[in-house]
């Protein structure tokens, strides 16, 4: 996600970086690359230019701060401006405090991944919120949509009303809320029917729905890879129906960001959701502080953090806990952290949450996917047998031939994870007090800290860093560990014998 933007803004940033203050000269061809990085992000120009004149007036005559450089307050600057263009945190929240049912209308172009963002809505108001939803299929235009948006129902156990494809639209919105108000339902999804482009009897429709229904929510769902094209769109749905919010779909393949700039700025409505990936829970709530700081490649620690808590299992931490301070940590359990780690989502996902990995990030890429690696090292673990899994040091060389055939990989990938296994056993080992005292098993402390820290397990090195060290299995997952190489002392010269005289 906005790979391409970061990249640019960082060189841009280094237009600032080696002078003792900032100046108007610096400033000014800092914002000449930060300028054409946004445009050719397809941000809006508009933005672009607002965006420009704001952060040059804060920036010009700045008294810079006795603990930040120049480069650190131009940053600083860029960052705060960018909230305030992306929006404020209360503006993203969904209405959910007025007498049930909420109703949320949910509009946009066939294509965008309305349906699916419904689901996912109903998924995350389920899960996030305890709410009781039901979804409503008023794309009765298209058979394929009523039968999608029930697979999707039915996948995440939330109700559908029964749509069928000769129902009138409005029929079934005004049967499916009294229906909702009946039967306890705190919140109603209406999927609207979607075209191939805006056209007049399309419109007349939604607003004859809207009329009917009274949302709470109008929801216009827009892809986010389309750029100005989804603004120009957003705005048109927003001027003959007053949107209150947009979901923004296929963030996760968007590396320019020209959609998530402009959008709030151009029709003045906020961003209130993004969708990251196909499963039904990649939606994720619009948090602008958060996503101002992955733009600028400061990452998205937070984000990360939620998302852990959410997947990781807390009796299977204490137990591990329990192992740790033990010395009793083995190949099985590590094995249960990486399936906890995968169930957290995409790697390359969680990667990108942390601060500074952008740069790495495309490293890493052009080596192997961090999803193969990952497989890779579950592979090898599976081909060994429970005895080997329970006690790595029975591992001979003619049992490493034979995982290593078995996983279909190579010797030297079996010796490579033994060995960091080892590495990461000694660092505990030294830790082992901490964990008998307790400790929090996401950071720190000698336990499983699935971002770093603390000497833990790490399954993308140690101490919190992306690449390799610490005591995590970093050489899995960045570069190899280095060969130790010793050189023999040089031997001291021998010295002469004096010969006797005769």
């Amino acid at each position: 996600m906005f790979d391409n933007l970061t990249d640019k803004l960082q060189e841009a940033f280094k237009k600032i970086r080696g002078h003792g203050r900032l100046s108007e000269g610096n400033i000014e061809d800092a914002l000449q690359k930060v300028r054409l990085s946004l445009l050719e992000a397809d941000v809006n120009f508009r933005v672009v230019k607002q965006f420009v004149k704001a952060v040059k007036e804060r920036a010009v005559g700045a008294e810079v701060m006795k603990s930040l450089s120049p480069t650190d307050q131009f940053v600083k600057i860029i960052h705060e401006e960018m909230i305030e263009l992306l929006g404020s945190e209360d503006e993203t929240q969904i209405n959910l405090s007025v007498k049930p049912p909420v109703v949320i209308m949910v509009v946009g172009l066939q294509g965008a991944g309305k349906t699916t963002s419904c689901g996912k809505m109903a998924l995350y108001l389920k899960k996030k919120e305890k709410r009781q939803p039901l979804l409503v299929p008023a794309d009765v235009y298209r058979p394929a949509a009523i039968q999608q948006l029930k697979t999707v129902a039915e996948q995440i156990k939330v109700p559908v009303w029964d749509t069928q494809p000769d129902d009138d639209p409005i029929d079934v919105v005004d049967n499916a809320l009294a229906y909702a108000e009946r039967n306890g339902y705190d919140t109603v999804i209406i999927d609207t029917a979607g075209r191939l482009h805006i056209d007049d009897e399309m419109m007349d429709e939604v607003e004859d729905i809207r009329d009917l229904a009274q949302p709470h929510e109008i929801l216009f769902v827009a892809d986010a890879m389309t750029g100005q094209d989804a603004v120009q769109v957003a705005k048109a749905f927003n001027d003959k129906l007053a949107i209150t919010g947009v979901v923004l779909t296929k963030m996760d393949g968007d590396a320019r960001g020209g959609a998530a700039l402009s959008i709030r700025y151009v029709i003045d409505k906020p961003i209130k959701f993004i969708g990251v990936g196909e499963k039904m829970d990649r939606l994720e709530r619009f948090y602008p502080d958060r996503i101002a700081s992955r733009i600028l490649g400061m990452g998205d620690v937070l984000s990360l953090i939620e998302q852990a808590q959410e997947t990781y299992d807390l009796e299977q931490a204490e137990a591990l806990q329990k192992k740790i301070a033990k010395d009793k940590f083995t190949l099985e359990d590590f094995l249960n952290q990486m399936r906890q780690i995968k169930k957290m989502g995409s790697i390359t996902d969680m990667l990108e949450k942390l601060p500074g990995f952008s740069g790495q990030m495309k490293e890493l890429a052009m080596k192997e996917d961090p999803e193969q690696q990952l497989k890779r090292v579950e592979a090898i673990i599976l081909s060994m047998t429970p005895a080997e899994r329970q006690n790595h040091r029975i591992i001979n060389t003619s049992r490493r031939k034979r995982i290593a055939a078995g996983s279909g990989t190579k010797i030297n990938d079996v010796n490579q994870l033994l060995k960091e296994f080892v590495q990461m056993k000694k660092m505990m080992k030294k830790l082992g007090p901490l964990a008998k005292a307790g400790f929090n098993p996401f950071g720190g402390g000698g336990g499983f800290n699935p971002f770093g820290g603390g000497g833990g397990l790490n399954p993308f090195g140690g101490g919190g860093a992306p690449q390799g060290g610490g005591g995590g299995l970093g050489g899995l997952f960045g570069k190899k560990t280095p060969k130790k190489t010793t050189s023999r002392p040089k031997p001291k010269p021998k010295k002469k014998k004096k010969k006797k005289k005769r």
